[in-house]
């Protein structure tokens, strides 16, 4: 009888380890490249999933108004009623109509704490909307002595990267997505199209001095 070894997942937050053997742009994409490789009968215990440059995705779903409010609170608290109402009918006298009562008076009570605490927001949040962390990029990384068998087995399904150990990315470090084009360094300014070109002016020249006349002495031999 053989057992999966499964790899101990830290405690602590640390940084992931092992070589990049794929990228993706899409958590789908990294999901199927993952069972891609467990049907390959590849350790899957040895890759890690990494979502690099994350950010917080809020999506407005609708309006809040007390309709609405009033509406879900009595589907909820019917929801809870009916529960209670089974529990009665199952261990009570099997009586029907005190399930329907347990319905009408959970969703009574739901409703009037849903309309009560959205009176007191003060119209400050009227929307409703659901909340994702969301990446730009999903890295799949391997440890080294399984990372280039893992890249063979992913050229079927392509995205296959060459490797380098994990890092951070962070503000001080570019991001390690190979789509992201990074800007080229700038050119020297260059005088606009059409205007005169001024050639160099050239120092002065000075022409040499000669030395001063100095007439004979008389009688000077």
């Amino acid at each position: 009888m053989s057992f999966t070894r499964v790899t101990r997942v830290p405690t602590a937050p640390t940084l992931p380890q092992g070589e990049l053997v794929a990228s993706y742009g899409t958590y789908l994409e990294a999901q199927r490249a993952v069972d891609h490789l467990a049907d390959k009968q590849f350790p899957v215990q040895h890759v890690t999933i990494v979502g690099t440059d994350l950010r917080m995705v809020e999506r407005v779903t609708g309006r809040l108004s007390y309709p609405r409010v009033a509406l879900a609170g009595f589907a909820s608290g019917a929801w809870f009623g009916l529960f209670v109402g089974l529990l009665l009918s199952m261990f009570g006298s099997g009586n029907t109509s005190l399930m329907f009562a347990a319905i009408l008076i959970g969703g009574a009570f739901g409703l009037l704490f849903s309309v009560i605490t959205y009176s007191f927001t003060g119209g400050k949040r009227d929307f409703t909307s659901t909340s994702q962390i969301v990446a730009t990029s999903y890295a799949l990384l391997c440890g080294g002595e399984q990372a280039n068998k893992a890249r063979t087995l992913l050229q079927e399904i392509g995205g296959v990267q060459s490797g380098w150990p994990a890092r951070p990315v962070g503000p001080s470090t570019p991001p390690s997505d190979p789509r992201v084009a990074y800007p080229e360094p700038a050119a020297p300014h260059q005088p606009p199209a059409g205007s005169p070109t001024v050639p160099p002016t050239a120092p002065p020249t000075v022409p040499p001095t000669a030395p001063p006349t100095v007439p004979p002495t008389p009688g000077a031999l």
